[in-house]
């Protein structure tokens, strides 16, 4: 079965969207703070996490700080500030997704289900002819089977959301990719604040993948049009 934990200091809303995701199968952890959601993770297997950024104890930037530390599994921000500063906040330390309060139940099933889909698939794959599950660009090489990515033969370490932007970029390489069309193929959604879930992402990438991140030469900006992925990189 899969495990989802809430966190929110307040009760209705968990107790709410216990009811939501308990009536699609999914078995709901709850805490209340920082400090609960940590001890859940610690005894029991979580998929996905909801979580609050404004709590006592210990709040949901620090919450995710910590557990980024040991856990890949996505999590979901949930909060009533709506400003694209406190989005790209939540994105900026490890979040995979952030929706704003007050929520339509229809959404928040539909980013958890989105979310676990590429969770639960990161390393498994569909049996593929080799020549499809490797990829292969200047000194980056990328297996969909093994869901691993090597520079130069050092093992990069990618969560699945990033693994599967770069995996994008790497079957089309050289091509120019918008950000509204980077989020309708790996989020699978209507690209609704596409900009700025894309350019957060892409940052990650590039802090792996480059040696001046400031100055890449894997992931370029093509001015007004999007970013695309070097052909030729020696």
């Amino acid at each position: 079965m899969t495990n989802i934990l809430i966190c929110d200091d307040e009760k209705d809303i968990v107790a709410a969207l216990k009811i939501y995701l308990s009536a699609e199968g999914y078995r709901i952890f709850e805490a209340y703070n920082g400090k609960e959601a940590l001890a859940v993770l610690e005894r029991e297997e979580i998929h996905l996490i909801l979580m609050d950024i404004m709590m006592p104890e210990m709040d949901g930037i620090t919450a995710i700080s910590k557990l980024r530390e040991t856990y890949r599994i996505p999590v979901i921000f949930l909060s009533a500030k709506s400003e694209d500063s406190d989005k790209i906040l939540g994105l900026n330390i490890g979040a995979d997704d952030y929706i704003t309060k007050p929520f339509n139940p229809v959404e928040v099933t539909a980013r958890v289900k989105s979310q676990l889909r590429r969770y639960l698939n990161f390393g498994t794959a569909e049996k593929k002819p080799e020549q499809e599950s490797r990829y292969s660009v200047g000194g980056l090489e990328l297996d969909d089977k093994s869901k691993e990515c090597f520079l130069y033969g050092e093992k990069i370490n990618l969560t699945p959301t990033e693994f599967d932007i770069l995996k994008l970029f790497m079957q089309h390489p050289g091509e120019v990719l918008s950000p509204k069309n980077i989020y309708q193929k790996v989020w699978k959604e209507a690209p609704y604040g596409a900009e700025s879930t894309v350019a957060v992402h892409i940052r990650h990438i590039r802090e792996k993948i480059e040696i001046n991140p400031a100055e890449p030469r894997f992931l370029k900006v093509v001015w007004a049009q999007g970013y695309k992925l070097e052909k030729d990189v020696k």
